[in-house]
């Protein structure tokens, strides 16, 4: 396949199965909120290999692509065991961004279970931004343009924020050596629920996130959870009180 040719209407989207582990289910049974983006980064990458963007072309031009920040919005629970059909296409670019969106749907009806849009930032290995290469535009038949990237501005914490002081532990890292994406979202659950165990579970709820900064590994974290009339607001600092992660959940318990 010449890499530089213009995705046909098929290649300009591609899917995958999924079922639910019983390692990716909390002890209701249902699955967890970061099930949903580890389904959409995997099947991110699934797409990108087969438009001949492996692993190894990444490698050999020093660059990597990087999550910068996520939209989830949650339809539907989803019980252990259960099968999925996983949908991605990249929706828009700029310089050194790409959108991905990626629709989750119950492979037995099609009914719609969670959409999850993820704003990627091209780096290199040193994490440096970087332009994305001309190639990318092409083989995913989206020309660069302007879209606005999702922000998420947490405010500061009241008195009385749920408050959970914790370290990064080897198991959250990713092949990268950086905290994956996904399991933002579980501390962003864990804050929360500490104080409201029931809203992580209701639907529909949605996860806004921006990722500011890379938590290092074994970094002393400290995470920060308040309602805020709508949802949930999350602020996440390292030691020096650097700001990583802006979140937000929207979704309200009947408690």
């Amino acid at each position: 396949m010449d890499r530089y040719a213009p995705p046909t209407e098929t290649e300009r989207r591609t899917s995958s199965t999924y079922r639910v582990r019983f390692d990716e289910a909390g002890p209701d049974g249902i699955a967890r909120a970061s099930a949903y983006l580890r389904y959409a980064q995997d099947l991110a990458w699934l797409h990108s290999e087969r438009r001949g963007f492996g692993r190894s072309w990444y490698q050999d031009r020093g660059l990597a692509w990087v999550v910068r920040a996520v939209d989830l919005l949650i339809e539907t629970p989803l019980p252990t065991g259960a099968a999925l059909m996983a949908t991605t296409e990249v929706i828009g670019g700029r310089r050194v961004m790409a959108r991905r969106r990626c629709d989750l749907r119950a492979e037995a009806d099609g009914s719609l279970i969670a959409t999850v849009v993820t704003d990627w930032v091209m780096t290199t290995t040193a994490g440096v931004p970087t332009r994305v290469p001309d190639a990318f535009p092409i083989a995913f038949g989206v020309p660069l343009g302007s879209f606005d990237p999702i922000r998420v501005d947490p405010g500061e914490p009241p008195a009385g924020a749920s408050r959970r002081s914790f370290d990064v532990r080897l198991h959250e890292l990713d092949p990268m050596g950086h905290v994956n994406n996904a399991v933002y979202v579980d501390w962003l659950d864990e804050a929360v629920h500490l104080v409201d165990p029931v809203v992580i579970r209701v639907v529909p709820r949605r996860y806004r996130l921006e990722y500011r900064a890379a938590a290092a590994p074994g970094a002393g974290l400290v995470g920060q959870a308040w309602p805020d009339g709508v949802g949930w607001s999350y602020r996440l600092e390292d030691g020096d009180g650097r700001l990583c992660l802006g979140g937000r959940l929207e979704g309200r318990s009947d408690g």
